[in-house]
C-alpha cells in the first residue's frame, strides 16, 4: 500500500477502482506509481535534467513575504514557476539562516525561504570555505599548480540535476544569541564606515590594499588555532564548544601532515600555506579579499560620503560578503542588493566575469525576469511532458 498523491486511474494489479496513481519519484530519477490497496508498482521514466543554480538573497525573500513591494512577489512567484518546472534551482544556505534570525518575525521567513528553495539546500557555508581550503592545501604540498577547479557538490546537498519529490525533510533549528548577533552586526558596520576616513587618506593602491586583505586572511586561522590548543593545554574543554571555527580549519590541515614532524614545524607548514598562492586562489578567500579591497578604493574614489547614507546601505554588507564569495562561485545567477551589484561588477572584482555568474538586482529585474523567461522558453517536449505526468497539479502558464 502506498501514499498515492495523485490519482491516475485503478490499479492494474489489484484492480481497485480509482487507487494507483504518483506515490514518489526516488532519487529524483523516475516516477514511481502505486496502489492505496496493493504493492502494485511500475515505473515511469523521467528523462534527464540540468538545471540551473540562483542565489536569491534573503532581502528580496523577505520582501516577498511582506509583499510591500510588488516587484519582488512576482519575481519570487517566477522563481518557485521556473524551479517547479525542474529548470532551476534556488538553494538557501546558513547565512540565510543567520540573516533571516534577526528578524523578529523568523520564523515565518524562514519557512518562506524552505519553502521558495523547496528543500534545496547549500552546505554551510564554514564546510564549504573549509573543503576549499583542504582541497588548495594538498596541491600545495604535493607542489601542484595553484589553479583552483570548481566541484559543485562540495557547495549544494544532494544532487543538483535531479527531479524534485513531492516531500522534503525540514530539519534543524537555529540556537545563535539573536541579539547578541545583531548587536555585532550594528558595531562592525559602525567600525567598518569609521575606518573610511582613514581609507579616503590612504595612498595605497588597489594592489598594495589586496595584498594586505590578503596577509590579514590568513592570520585568524592561525591564531584562532593557537588559542584553541592553549585553552586545551590549560584544561579549558569548553574550548572544545565554543572556539572559532576557524580553529577546526587549522587542525583539519594539521591532519595533512605527518605526526612525526614538529608541532612548530607543522604550524610554519600551514603558516607558508596561508602566505601562497594557492591560499589566494581559493574562491571564498579571492572573492571576500578583492571585495574589500575594491570597496577601499570606491570610498576612496568618493562613494559613501554620507556616512548615514552609508551605514543604511552598508548594513548588511559583511553578511553580503560572506554569502556571495561563499556560493556565487557554484551560482549560475545571483540576485543581490543594488550597493554589492555595483561593488561585484567593479573590474577589480569581476564576478562575472571570472566565475560566469550574472550578477541580478533591482536595478536590472526586467534582466533577471528575461533569463527566466529564456529559461522557460527553452523547455522541450519531452521534458514538459514529463513535467506533467510527474506533478498534474502545476498550473503551466
Amino acid at each position: 500500500m502506498a501514499i498515492v498523491t495523485h490519482v491516475v486511474g485503478d490499479c492494474p494489479g489489484c484492480g481497485e477502482k480509482n487507487s494507483f496513481g504518483n506515490v514518489m519519484i526516488p532519487q529524483g530519477r523516475y516516477l514511481m506509481r502505486g496502489c492505496k490497496k496493493c504493492r502494485f508498482t511500475t515505473e515511469v521514466y523521467l528523462p534527464p535534467v540540468r538545471k540551473k543554480v540562483l542565489y536569491l538573497d534573503q532581502f528580496i525573500l523577505s520582501g516577498a513575504l511582506r509583499g510591500g513591494d510588488e516587484r519582488f512577489v512576482k519575481a519570487v512567484e517566477r522563481v518557485t514557476q521556473v524551479c517547479s518546472l525542474q529548470l532551476l534551482i534556488a538553494p538557501y544556505s546558513s547565512v540565510h539562516v543567520e540573516e533571516a534570525h534577526q528578524w523578529r518575525e523568523h520564523e515565518s521567513l524562514m519557512s518562506f525561504i524552505k519553502k521558495s528553495a523547496r528543500g534545496s539546500e547549500f552546505n554551510h557555508a564554514s564546510d564549504v570555505e573549509s573543503t576549499q581550503i583542504y582541497t588548495a592545501f594538498s596541491a600545495f604540498l604535493k607542489e601542484e599548480p595553484s589553479g583552483f577547479v570548481l566541484r559543485q557538490n562540495d557547495a549544494i546537498q544532494g544532487d543538483i540535476d535531479a527531479w524534485d519529490d513531492y516531500f522534503y525533510l525540514d530539519v534543524g533549528k537555529y540556537s545563535g544569541d539573536i541579539d547578541e548577533i545583531r548587536r555585532l552586526k550594528g558595531v562592525a558596520v559602525t567600525l567598518l564606515v569609521d575606518a573610511f576616513d582613514g581609507w579616503q587618506a590612504s595612498e595605497n593602491s588597489f594592489e598594495q590594499n589586496l595584498d594586505l586583505e590578503l596577509s590579514d586572511a590568513g592570520k585568524p586561522y592561525i591564531d584562532s588555532y593557537l588559542d584553541f590548543v592553549r585553552r586545551l593545554a590549560n584544561g579549558d574543554y569548553a574550548a572544545m564548544m565554543d572556539a572559532p571555527a576557524t580553529s577546526s580549519v587549522v587542525e583539519g590541515m594539521m591532519n595533512f601532515l605527518s605526526d612525526e614532524i614538529p608541532f612548530w614545524d607543522r604550524i610554519s607548514i600551514c603558516r607558508s600555506f596561508f602566505a601562497s598562492e594557492h591560499f589566494a586562489r581559493v574562491p571564498t578567500i579571492d572573492l571576500s579579499v578583492k571585495m574589500f579591497a575594491t570597496l577601499k578604493s570606491m570610498v576612496k574614489r568618493g562613494a559613501y560620503a554620507n556616512r548615514t547614507s552609508a551605514l543604511k546601505r552598508l548594513s548588511g554588507v559583511f553578511y553580503d560578503i560572506k554569502h556571495i564569495s561563499t556560493y556565487a562561485p557554484y551560482c549560475d545567477a545571483f540576485f543581490m542588493d543594488n550597493a554589492m551589484a555595483e561593488l561585484v561588477k567593479q573590474p577589480t572584482v569581476g564576478l562575472e566575469e571570472r566565475y560566469g555568474t550574472k550578477v541580478f538586482s533591482a536595478n536590472n529585474l526586467d534582466e533577471f525576469l528575461a533569463w527566466l523567461d529564456e529559461l522557460e522558453a527553452n523547455i522541450d517536449e519531452e521534458h514538459l511532458s514529463a513535467v506533467k505526468t510527474a506533478y498534474p497539479r502545476l498550473q503551466l502558464r
